[in-house]
């Protein structure tokens, strides 16, 4: 008999070579959701858990010739786009989602560290903005992402609805804001261009293995959406996954761990 092939979900992050973010991590969190990542590296980076030192951005070329190898050999049930690092980086990514019309497209608009280095210029930023949300199918920024986005100010509930609201706007289809930060927690999920909304409370987890956890969701909501599930019950699902992460963290490094992706 035929084994039967995993799901497989292509990740375009960048490269985080303390793998609690970025490419190694998400090739985790898909193995802990027995999905099989294919990667595309669009940035090199200095970093550990400490900060991010530097950044260094793969070619355009590269990263459109990495991707086309990859979509011509795999069947591609989701895409989680992650950090990109540069404008030339967000230009092949366009290019590439209009040549591949993919099912379920995730971003995460990743625009800065949490150590507060900024991963995407103005230009880059301008572009995500302008030519690739139109294309993905759910963005997940957090609240500071958001406010990047929309030039509001997200600090509560009403907040994150309007700065959504913004963002069907752009042309995203899903938005999910992520509001790890707020006290109490609480993320929001705005479906069908707004007409389906949803509050996901949670609890404040003390820890500090916190890195990554954008990342993790994106990625985990990228594998369940491949998996089969709706957008509501895949944001509950990548909610609960974060959260397990951050519960079982074990302390490494000197600054901010990772979460624990095999969960």
């Amino acid at each position: 008999m035929r084994k039967k092939s995993p799901v497989v979900v292509l990740s375009i992050a960048g490269y985080d070579p303390s793998s609690g973010a970025g490419i190694t991590a998400d090739i985790k969190t898909a193995a802990a959701h027995h999905c099989y990542a294919v990667t595309c590296i669009t940035s090199l980076t200095v970093q550990s858990t400490r900060g991010v030192r530097r950044v260094e951005p793969v070619a355009r070329t590269l990263i459109a010739r990495t991707l086309e190898e990859l979509a011509g050999d795999f069947s591609i049930a989701a895409v989680k786009i992650g950090m990109l690092g540069s404008v030339e980086a967000v230009r092949a990514v366009v290019a590439f989602l209009k040549r591949h019309r993919f099912r379920h497209v995730v971003l995460d608009p990743v625009l800065r560290s949490s150590s507060g280095a900024a991963l995407l210029d103005n230009a880059g930023t301008s572009l995500l903005r302008n030519r690739l949300l139109p294309l993905v199918h759910v963005v997940t920024p957090n609240i500071d992402e958001a406010g990047v986005l929309t030039g509001l100010l997200v600090r509560n509930r009403d907040e994150m609805l309007e700065a959504a609201g913004r963002i069907h706007q752009m042309g995203a289809r899903s938005v999910i804001v992520t509001g790890g930060h707020l006290s109490p927690p609480v993320d929001l999920l705005s479906a069908q261009s707004g007409k389906t909304i949803r509050f996901f409370p949670g609890k404040k987890i003390h820890t500090r293995s916190t890195h990554g956890t954008g990342c993790a969701f994106a990625m985990s909501l990228a594998c369940r959406l491949a998996l089969g599930d709706d957008v509501e019950l895949a944001t509950a699902a990548a909610k609960k996954y974060v959260a397990a992460g951050l519960k079982n963290a074990k302390p490494l490094g000197k600054g901010k761990g990772p979460i624990e992706h095999f969960v």
